[in-house]
């Protein structure tokens, strides 16, 4: 019998208190209805010659300001519509964008950026060194409440840590525009990845005039966002269940760009998704355990790796069990993970015992994977996880444990907590999980506030270096956000950004020092390492996944033939 099949069994038949408290009331089927109540299977007509792609998003878009997004779908809808300094091509390599080159000083601290000339915001206003530093400050100004922004800046660009902190104006920040088309970056230290770290999001440059000019509406819907990259977005607003990118005329390489018109819908629901991917309405459906058992021998099922890591975050500030190191420690050994990955979740998923993923970052000098060299830190041991319980309970002077778990909404994230919750109160007694389903953007809020208990969170790479997921937790991260500290940890960590940074060799044995303090303190529980199993058309070419950054590019994108 599957597991899954089991689990429902099992769940009727000892009735655990598990108990689901959706924000939103019941699970809808699909939330695809249009800001003008068009039905999910209606897509916009399309005009004779014009190169349309259709396509699913799993939530509503959190965020289309680039100093406060923070999530994937974010990042993915930025880089369509915005450009910074480069961006990634088909092999995941930094390429031209706004900057034509660039030059790095001897010391590896001050970069210097020549700009092209013929970029333009879709307005027809030109593109220039200083809507980057407008950005740039913005994004570590304390008034603007950015996370990314001092994680991506601090101990980056020079002064960035004490412009966050308050210690300093903005205008200190070592970011300068010496002509409109000369930009120059000072760094504190020599970073290995700046190149990499210059495609991402956080770092897209801003109009000033038409920021302000909008005021607190700014990047809240189509008509209060300025587009500099391959597309515009348009029929969005912060709340909205669908919208499309369209071919941005002003962006100075148009030319490359040939799709007219890529359109999406919210669709959360992965039967639905499927329906409307055999109709023919969308190009593209993600697909769940049991659909791939009905669709792995479909000639348009694709299974593409990842490097999303999804763990469990622990508040250590919300209860005092979740203090306690034992207790951690014990949920985090108390699940069967490659139960999980093979029957929850069966799409080419793999088993996480550690932070960074697996075929990410190869060691400096025998190119031996990272993950490999760090080995297996925290697997499934029932028996160790009963000794910490134990422990732990014992620690706390009781015999039970209640903890509420905050996940997202979607039907995978739904099965996959069903299953945990499932094991870990099977496995350690005296333990009661309540569930809290939210929307995403709404989990997103609730860790910034940490008002969560335990939380099903994940994290993809930024950039193409292990500081990129190290860097969460230490003390002061704005992605930190559950009440861990360790001054090892940290002292570890800020090493391969100062001292170290001309060292990549010993930078990454302390990367591996770090991982190992990480997990002797359980400050999280690793899950999974993601994959993505999907329904494919052939129609669809020249949308590349990156393995950082935003997951998808889209400005190359082609409608191919469907024979």
């Amino acid at each position: 019998m599957k597991l899954k099949n089991w689990l429902v069994l099992f769940l009727l038949g000892l009735g655990l208190t598990v108990l689901a408290a959706c924000a939103s009331g019941e699970e809808e089927e699909a939330t695809g209805n249009g800001q003008d109540g068009e039905s999910e299977s209606e897509q916009p007509a399309e005009s004779e010659g014009e190169q349309v792609l259709n396509f699913l998003n799993p939530e509503t878009i959190p965020s289309m300001d680039p100093s406060l997004a923070t999530d994937e779908s974010s990042f993915v809808y930025l880089a369509a519509t915005m450009e910074g300094l480069y961006r990634l091509d088909e092999n995941a390599q930094p390429v031209p964008g706004i900057a034509l080159e660039h030059d790095v000083s001897d010391d590896g601290l001050t970069w210097t950026y020549t700009l092209r000339e013929d970029a333009v915001w879709e307005n027809g206003t030109p593109v220039t060194a200083h809507d980057f530093v407008y950005a740039w400050r913005r994004a570590v100004d304390p008034a603007t409440g950015s996370e990314y922004g001092p994680y991506m800046m601090n101990g980056v660009i020079k002064n960035a840590t004490a412009v966050s902190s308050g210690e300093v104006g903005v205008e200190e920040l070592g970011v300068t525009a010496e002509d409109d088309y000369t930009l120059v970056v000072e760094l504190e230290n020599p970073t290995p990845y700046f190149e990499t770290l210059t495609t991402f999001g956080t770092f897209f440059p801003l109009n000033q005039e038409f920021v302000e000019e909008q005021g607190d509406d700014f990047a809240t819907s189509s008509d209060t966002l300025l587009a500099n990259g391959p597309y515009t977005i348009e029929e969005w607003t912060s709340t909205s269940n669908s919208w499309e990118l369209a071919k941005n005329a002003a962006y100075w390489d148009a030319d490359t760009v040939q799709m007219d018109k890529l359109t999406f819908e919210v669709v959360k629901d992965p039967t639905t998704a499927v329906r409307l991917y055999e109709e023919g309405t969308v190009d593209r459906a993600d697909l769940t355990s049991d659909l791939v058992d009905q669709y792995s021998t479909n000639e348009d099922y694709v299974i593409t790796a990842d490097t999303f890591v999804y763990f469990i975050k622990f508040n250590q500030e919300a209860n005092e069990a979740l203090a306690n190191t034992n207790i951690r420690s014990a949920i985090s050994r108390a699940f069967d993970k490659q139960a999980l990955v093979d029957e929850i979740l069966n799409n080419g998923s793999l088993v996480a015992n550690g932070l960074i993923p697996g075929d990410f970052t190869p060691m400096p000098e025998t190119g031996e994977d990272f993950r490999a060299v760090s080995g297996d830190l925290v697997t499934y041991d029932l028996e160790a996880a009963k000794g910490f319980w134990e422990d732990g309970l014992a620690e706390l002077g009781t015999d039970s444990v209640e903890l509420e778990l905050l996940t997202d909404d979607d039907e995978t994230t739904k099965l996959m907590v069903e299953y945990i919750a499932n094991q870990l109160t099977s496995n350690l007694p005296g333990l009661e999980l309540s569930i809290k389903q939210v929307p995403k953007e709404q989990r997103l809020d609730l860790d910034t506030s940490m008002d969560y208990e335990v939380q099903i969170s994940r994290w993809g790479p930024d950039f193409l270096d292990p500081f990129t997921y190290m860097n969460l937790w230490t003390t002061d991260s704005g992605n930190n956000m559950m009440g861990y500290s360790s001054a090892k940890y940290d002292e570890l960590v800020f090493a391969t950004a100062a001292e170290l940074a001309t060292d990549n060799v010993a930078r990454y044995e302390n990367f591996l020092e770090a991982e190992k303090v990480l997990f002797e303190d359980a400050a999280i529980a690793p899950i999974y390492q993601a994959s993505r199993a999907q329904l494919v058309s052939p129609r669809v070419e020249g949308v590349f996944v990156n393995p950082f950054g935003a997951t998808y590019e889209y400005k190359w994108a082609t409608v191919g033939s469907e024979e």
